[in-house]
């Protein structure tokens, strides 16, 4: 297995070697999931969009298995005071967008963002890319395990607020999800855990997983909330 701080310069490998068997389910959904399964919105054919990637890192915390979050500065531009994945956009350094250049991108994007030290993460699959049509981004969800966990916090308070973890139980328990609405009429599956509403392209990947995992259990989609007409 290649460590991710071993492949500066060299390629970043995926490696399925040593996960926890609890990963198992995610594993399978990564490698047999369709674009289309995932989200309506995809890459446009004539190649437009920005190229980025986010990475999806699982941990263990005290409760079980979690997943690294963070939220995005209230000043932001774009997606201000949101709730996502570690990510950004690829660049040139990087290398390929057809290669490992969006497994080097999310990597050092979330150790630019939550200090996280990449040496103690597994990537471990990719996702299809997906298409973020308000902001133009063509994303690739890296998956990683957080093998040798390190200490994160808020690296810059300018683009991030804060850095958190959620425990995929808090995830998947029914009384913790609901049906975002946003003022434009656009609905899609939301979050409301660690004090945070999580909604829009990080709850959509999420819910998918959670499905495509058979973790998801039963919930009210009914049950709805309101966006802010900024967001």
């Amino acid at each position: 297995m290649t460590r991710a701080s071993e492949t500066q310069g060299g390629p970043v490998v995926l490696s399925k070697r040593g996960l926890p068997t609890w990963l198992d389910p995610v594993v399978h959904a990564v490698e047999t999931v369709e674009p289309l399964q995932l989200s309506r919105f995809l890459p446009p054919e004539n190649g437009a969009g920005r190229q980025s990637a986010v990475l999806i890192l699982f941990g263990e915390g005290e409760r079980g298995p979690e997943l690294l979050l963070m939220e995005r500065a209230s000043s932001l531009r774009s997606h201000a005071g949101q709730p996502s994945f570690p990510g950004g956009a690829l660049d040139p350094e990087d290398g390929d967008p057809k290669a490992d250049g969006p497994l080097r991108a999310a990597l050092r994007e979330a150790e630019e963002e939550t200090g996280l030290d990449p040496g103690g993460v597994q990537l471990f699959g990719v996702l299809p890319k997906l298409y973020i049509p308000v902001s133009g981004f063509v994303v690739t969800p890296v998956m990683g395990w957080w093998r040798e966990p390190s200490p994160v916090g808020v690296v810059d308070p300018n683009e991030t607020a804060r850095v958190f973890t959620v425990p995929v139980a808090d995830l998947t328990d029914p009384g913790n999800r609901a049906t975002a609405v946003h003022p434009r009429g656009h609905r899609g599956p939301a979050f409301l855990v660690e004090s945070a509403l999580v909604w829009g392209f990080t709850a959509g990947v999420i819910d998918r997983l959670l499905h495509y995992a058979g973790w998801e259990r039963p919930w009210d989609r009914e049950k709805t909330v309101p966006l802010d007409w900024r967001s």
